[in-house]
């Protein structure tokens, strides 16, 4: 998927324009610097972006010249795209399980951070050089995320005291990590997952080096804007608060810094009665509307640009493949004037929606289309 070389002062004027009959993403770079530079002055320690929520090229240049200097990888692919776009960026490998194929290619690319989850997969690390950063990932049952990360990946408190301590053993530098889940509006977690890390490096008797807070960040999905800073505000506080010497953080962002990059436009294929078909669906770039709560961030222009201004009726929204379950889960509130040949466009997805597209009977975003304005 590449970027198209024509730029295009607002996604309005370029449907206008082109009146594409393929959904299109609208990539727009000074937004993504802007959210960049509000988590690199508010949250109290080391920005990473987590690569796996948008493996674009032009994520990793915007967001490494907005001043993100290291990035959370999950895939030797992931590493030579960093490498590729951001040579000099650092590369922390928090993916907890590989292969030996996968460890010889961490450290081929020079990963200074690795996280763990089990002693099995400590071993696999033994041949890594003496002082590299271990990171042993702790899982909670905190509510507050729209999924569990814990259901896969983490370990126990007292597993993850163990690991510590063997971590040390082995002469590596001990840290912790964890991820309170996706989309967590609230603070709370991350303050319950700092208490309990730091009862837990004191039963380990290991001095941390880093504390890595993991992502869940919140992106805008819905008309109230996340509190980010309250939430940046609560990490900080909470780690002064429950350990005697305060390790340095760490946060590794992927959704709340890749969401303002793309906005999806889908053009209306027909309308008829209660129901609403679309170029696009959840085997492209709508598919984490399967997975978690979806977004109010929808608007409907017609074919000249305009805004269309009818009677709100609720809709079904079905995708544009011959499987029938390809439909948004709940209904949509779409102007009554809505017609076919007009376009939807979903504003916060540049998250997981690029990565997530199938070409499922022939259908997905190929074409991606960069705006001028921030507005």
């Amino acid at each position: 998927m590449r970027i198209d070389p024509t730029l295009a002062p607002t996604p309005e004027s370029w449907l206008a324009a082109n009146a594409p009959d393929e959904p299109v993403f609208f990539f727009h770079p000074a937004r993504l610097m802007q959210v960049a530079r509000d988590f690199l002055a508010g949250f109290p320690g080391l920005v990473t972006y987590a690569v796996k929520a948008n493996p674009a090229p032009e994520m990793i240049r915007t967001l490494h010249a907005a001043g993100i200097s290291a990035f959370d990888v999950a895939s030797p692919a992931e590493m030579e795209l960093v490498r590729a776009h951001a040579p000099g960026a650092a590369l922390h490998y928090h993916n907890p399980v590989r292969s030996a194929e996968e460890v010889a290619a961490g450290l081929r690319a020079g990963c200074v951070s690795w996280s763990v989850d089990r002693p099995a997969e400590l071993a696999k690390l033994a041949g890594l050089p003496r002082g590299t950063e271990i990171a042993v990932r702790l899982k909670l049952p905190v509510p507050g995320a729209a999924y569990d990360f814990g259901a896969k990946f983490g370990a126990t408190p007292e597993q993850a005291a163990a690991l510590l301590r063997q971590v040390v053993a082995m002469g590596f530098t001990p840290s912790l990590t964890f991820h309170p889940g996706t989309q967590c509006t609230r603070p709370e977690p991350w303050a319950r997952y700092i208490v309990e890390a730091a009862a837990v490096a004191r039963s380990a008797g290991v001095t941390l080096h880093r504390l890595n807070v993991g992502g869940g960040f919140p992106a805008h999905r819905d008309a109230a804007r996340p509190d980010l800073q309250g939430i940046f505000d609560t990490i900080r506080e909470a780690t002064q608060g429950a350990f005697d010497e305060a390790p340095l953080l760490v946060c590794e962002p992927g959704r709340a810094l890749a969401a303002e990059a793309l906005t999806l436009a889908t053009r209306v294929k027909g309308v008829h009665d209660e129901a609403v078909f679309l170029n696009d669906g959840v085997y492209g770039g709508l598919a984490e509307w399967r997975d978690i709560a979806p977004m109010d961030r929808v608007r409907a222009v017609g074919r000249q640009g305009g805004a269309l201004t009818g009677e709100t009726l609720r809709r079904v929204v079905f995708g544009p493949t011959c499987d029938s379950i390809d439909r948004l889960p709940e209904t949509l509130p779409l102007p009554s004037d809505l017609q076919e040949g007009d376009f939807l466009l979903f504003a916060g997805m540049g998250a997981y929606s690029r990565a997530l597209v199938t070409g499922f009977n022939g259908y997905g975003v190929r074409k991606v289309v960069e705006i001028e304005s921030q507005d």
